[in-house]
């Protein structure tokens, strides 16, 4: 559609009013937007103003393009003063969209003054009405602002509560956490010490112990009293005495370790509460007043002493004070089965002893033997020799070996031997004496074993007579240094519960030769077994001469013993005895010397 153009000329205020009054109704017309609509009238105002403050008239073109369909009509104004017709080819000075066609009446008629004002006033009241609307809107969205910010400041303040908890919360699991591997150190450190004191049966090996765990981390000194089984103190005692500077038998005694010993409480002693649980505050004592002191009881089923720890710093911490109070009850019962064992192993090694025999000197036949108790656990074991003469002037040689160890071990190989001499007097043969012990044993100790061998020696004869009850076999050597076992199968061991009768077997032992009878101690080796054993111990006896057997056979048992165990810790006992046949030279020196001690 061709475009509407139309000139006015602007002479005067009125023609300028009357002009704004007609672009008004067209944009109104238009459907141009309140808002829109008095922005450009006022962009039209100020443009007439100018115009007529430069020459006085001016001249207005507007060009209207009404659109075909809604939304693409068009208002473009061009405003020049007078005398300078404006050009449509430029650039408009105003444009305004026209959403709707209008009449376009108002440029074929003037539009009365009053009118003008009038519309100019309504539009006035749009643009208000508008602001007013915002106004409200405005408000409205300042409120909803004020209740978020207030939401925010809210949040930051929760958010702010909610870090604090968090903190303390962390703060409550860091200390939890460090509380409960403080406990597990402290259980762990109970677990080992309790594991270490009760691996030794030594009453100063459990002491030692306690020092070397305790000290310094959990008391920077350590005192021990121990009664007697009185009651009485000890501590002047020869056993008593520093451990390595930092436990001993206390020869004085806090009044903290005397108020133990008489109430049976722990006690603490400090210038301060202690707070430890179960035990009792005294003032700071004497001994130590600048550390708190720790006296604890020792008890098992009596009380047995008091342990007196100090301080290694300015406190006793509670946790570890219920700890020490632990220790010390278990360290009572540790001291209390390393007194019962030292008691049960000394009745045990006497009575052993005691059965040990004196060995006899006749004539044409050197003797030694050594017995050696175990290291390591209860020591005494059912090993045993014998030497003895029969009626008839022959010499039995016995060692044999009661399967267990301690007191029960010790009593049965007295028993055995009580017996074999019995037998023995009857001059039975060592076959007949091994089968009277064997029916016995199955009698009267079922399931209790031994292993024995009895060799006899008769003057004047070259042979030894021997039988063996599951015993090692014996280990001769020649008088020309050679070395043989005696490997004859042994008969089974003393009380298995089989009928068994047990046979002589006949070995050669001139003058000059050597017999000897062991126990497994001495060979045996849990690396290696028995026969390497049995390897080092002929190969020791074929070390030696003749001459210095028979000048020192004693010695020759050290020498033995020396360098098959070389000092070294032994789980059994070691029985060793050594026969050896006396070249005649020999033989009647000896006869001399002992006919010129006897007259």
């Amino acid at each position: 559609m061709t475009p509407t153009t139309h000139l006015r000329k602007l002479a005067s205020l009125a023609d300028a009013a009357r002009t704004r009054a007609a672009l008004d109704r067209i944009v109104t017309e238009g459907g141009v937007p309140a808002l829109e609509r008095a922005r450009f009238l006022t962009a039209l105002t100020a443009r007439l103003r100018h115009c007529l403050d430069q020459g006085g008239e001016g001249e207005l073109l507007l060009r209207l393009r009404q659109g075909t369909s809604s939304g693409d009509g068009r208002l473009d104004v061009w405003l020049r003063p007078a005398g300078t017709r404006p050009d449509p080819q430029e650039s408009p000075d105003l444009t305004c969209a026209l959403p709707v066609p209008p009449a376009g009446a108002g440029l074929r008629r003037g539009v009365p003054l009053g009118e003008a004002l009038l519309r100019a006033d309504e539009n006035t009241a749009t643009v208000l009405r508008l602001l007013d609307e915002q106004d409200d809107l405005l408000r409205l969205h300042e409120e909803e602002l004020h209740k978020t910010n207030q939401g925010v400041l809210a949040l930051h303040s929760d958010l702010e509560a909610a870090a604090v908890a968090q903190r303390e919360l962390l703060e409550a699991e860091r200390t939890a956490r460090a509380e409960a591997e403080r406990a597990r150190r402290l259980l762990t450190f109970l677990a080992d010490a309790s594991a270490a004191i009760t691996a030794s049966l030594s009453l100063t090996a459990v002491l030692r112990r306690l020092a070397d765990m305790l000290v310094p981390e959990y008391a920077a000194h350590l005192d021990v009293w121990l009664f007697d089984e009185e009651g009485a103190d000890q501590g002047d005692g020869d056993d008593s005495g520093a451990y390595e500077g930092r436990a001993y038998w206390a020869r004085e005694h806090s009044l903290a370790a005397v108020a133990a010993a008489r109430t049976g409480r722990p006690q603490h002693a400090a210038d301060h509460p202690g707070g430890l649980p179960g035990t009792d505050d005294l003032p700071a004592s004497a001994l130590s007043p600048d550390r708190p002191l720790l006296a604890i009881p020792l008890t098992a089923h009596r009380l047995l002493g008091v342990i007196t720890l100090t301080a290694p710093g300015p406190r006793f911490d509670a946790d570890t004070g219920v700890m020490l109070v632990e220790l010390a009850r278990r360290v009572g019962i540790a001291l209390d089965n390393a007194r019962r064992y030292e008691q049960y192993r000394d009745t045990a090694e006497a009575l052993q002893r005691a059965q040990l025999t004196e060995l006899p000197d006749p004539p044409g036949l050197l003797l030694a033997a050594r017995y050696l108790p175990a290291t390591r656990g209860l020591n005494i074991g059912g090993d045993w020799y014998d030497a003895f003469l029969q009626p008839d002037g022959g010499l039995l040689a016995v060692i044999g070996d009661v399967t267990g160890h301690g007191l029960r071990a010790a009593v049965l190989m007295g028993q055995l031997r009580t017996a074999l001499r019995a037998y023995a007097v009857e001059d039975k043969s060592p076959g007949e004496i091994l089968s009277h012990l064997h029916r016995m044993l199955c009698h009267l100790q079922p399931e209790l074993y031994a292993t024995a061998m009895i060799a006899r020696f008769r003057p004047g004869e070259p042979e030894v007579v021997w039988a063996s009850a599951g015993h090692l076999p014996a280990v001769v050597r020649a008088a020309d240094g050679s070395v043989r076992v005696l490997d004859a199968k042994p008969g089974v061991m003393l009380g298995i519960p089989v009928p068994f009768t047990y046979q002589d077997h006949r070995a050669e032992l001139p003058p000059g030769s050597s017999m000897v009878l062991y126990t497994d101690g001495l060979v045996e080796r849990r690396a290696d077994g028995i026969d390497p054993g049995i390897g080092r111990l002929a190969r020791s006896m074929a070390a030696f001469d003749t001459a210095e057997l028979e000048q020192d056979l004693n010695a020759a048992a050290d020498a033995v013993l020396k360098q098959l165990l070389h000092d070294s810790e032994r789980d059994d006992d070691v029985c060793l005895l050594m026969c050896h046949m006396v070249t005649p030279a020999q033989d009647a020196g000896a006869a001399g010397e002992r006919r010129t001690a006897g007259g």
